[in-house]
């Protein structure tokens, strides 16, 4: 009986973090604020994974060319720090904010460090992830683009870069 328990639970923790849209989430903020995607709605999110020591790392740079060339039309880019790939994001919540405005000159809203991969992961990554046709993170700088009914439109591995045909056309589709 206890493993029917185990079971039934397990099935309904995986249920509730795959159901529903995007806007089901809140998360903190890197600055301590909350973070309620429902407060998104209507507008189109791309969600990206970041590190600060990454050879990706400069992609910060194009996602804030794209935050500032569509903030206008309601698209909201959130960075989602993890230091689970390599430990290329050592630095706390805080620090992280600091680089990525000094570096990169970042204006657009981050995440606390999250975990991405594995059993721990976070709830809004496993529904990202459920929703997607990746079965998982693999490196830093995977993008998730969501329309502005919430739904996951085009996932992107991080080779994909912000200034790329594929990913700008993705956007434009959901504006």
């Amino acid at each position: 009986m206890k493993i029917v328990k185990k079971l039934i639970l397990s099935l309904f923790i995986s249920y509730s973090a795959f159901a529903g849209t995007i806007y089901d989430f809140k998360i903190k903020g890197a600055k301590g604020e909350t973070l309620d995607f429902n407060s998104f709605k209507g507008k189109p999110i791309l969600i990206v994974n970041i590190a600060t020591r990454c050879g990706y790392t400069g992609q910060l740079e194009g996602l804030e060319n794209i935050y500032q060339k569509y903030k206008k039309k309601n698209l909201v880019v959130l960075g989602v720090p993890s230091n689970d790939f390599g430990g290329q994001t050592p630095e706390g919540d805080e620090d992280v904010v600091k680089f990525c405005k000094r570096s990169y000159g970042v204006n657009f809203p981050l995440t606390t460090k999250m975990v991405v991969t594995g059993d721990k992961k976070a709830d809004v990554i496993k529904h990202i992830i459920g929703k997607s046709t990746h079965d998982q993170i693999k490196w830093n700088f995977e993008k998730f683009l969501f329309n502005k009914e919430g739904r996951l439109v085009k996932s992107f591995r991080s080779s994909t870069t912000p200034e790329s045909k594929e990913l700008k056309s993705a956007i434009d589709g959901v504006i």
